[in-house]
């Protein structure tokens, strides 16, 4: 989704992103911030969407897919995946699926200013049949750590893996902390897993920042004008 001055592009900057958890976006200027929404699921929505989100669209080919999967939190990236176009169709069917309905949890009559109606029964029914399919396979290494299962897995099984992410987020303790950056314009969502619940910005380094910004210059203007002298 996009956010204030970003083109909500993963990655493909020239400038690289600070170290961190999260998928890299780049802002209309050209800077870099890495963008951690909390959940496999949250993290789809960053590569397009329907309505005014389909100018953001990056899920083109299987490549663009397998790119978006190495990107995502599901560590480590699994290595065999067989993608095609269908599977890619179906990935971005789940995902507006998975918006409106996300979405609709926020904002109950849905996003206008993105062209964004509220999740319906249709909605629900794609995320529930991709959640049904078997996941993809997890295994433990020889050397005890978490690995995907090396049999051949494609997109359905991606799918299931992001739709019961889905189910699992929407039903859980932080159901009703998913909410929308409070910035200017912004449209990233995300889940607030912090401790005290006071999450209000898609990153700190961006609309964090912008905010701070915009509050320090608005603090000088008014000792500016307090300063000044008065005419008689």
């Amino acid at each position: 989704m996009p956010s204030s001055s970003t083109t909500a592009t993963p990655d493909g900057a020239p400038s690289r992103p600070p170290e961190g958890p999260g998928i890299p976006l780049r802002s209309y200027t050209g800077h870099v911030f890495r963008f951690d929404p909390g959940a496999l699921c949250l993290e789809l929505l960053v590569t397009g969407g329907p309505g005014a989100l389909t100018r953001y669209e990056v899920l083109h080919t299987p490549e663009d897919l397998a790119a978006w999967v190495g990107r995502s939190r599901l560590t480590p990236t699994p290595g065999a995946l067989d993608l095609t176009d269908a599977d890619v169709e179906h990935v971005r069917r789940l995902r507006d699926a998975l918006l409106r309905t996300v979405v609709s949890r926020i904002h109950p009559g849905g996003l206008p200013p993105l062209d964004i109606p509220a999740a319906g029964p249709a909605d629900l029914r794609v995320i529930n049949e991709a959640a049904a399919r078997p996941p993809l396979a997890p295994a433990l290494g020889e050397d005890g750590t978490r690995r995907w299962s090396p049999a051949p897995a494609g997109g359905a099984q991606l799918a299931s893996t992001v739709a019961r992410d889905a189910v699992d987020l929407l039903t859980g303790p932080y159901a009703d902390r998913v909410r929308m950056c409070s910035g200017e314009r912004c449209y990233l969502i995300y889940v607030d897993t912090s401790r005290p619940g006071r999450r209000r910005w898609c990153s700190m380094e961006h609309c964090g920042n912008r905010s701070k910004v915009r509050a320090h210059r608005a603090h000088r203007a008014r000792r500016t004008d307090e300063s000044a002298p008065s005419e008689e």
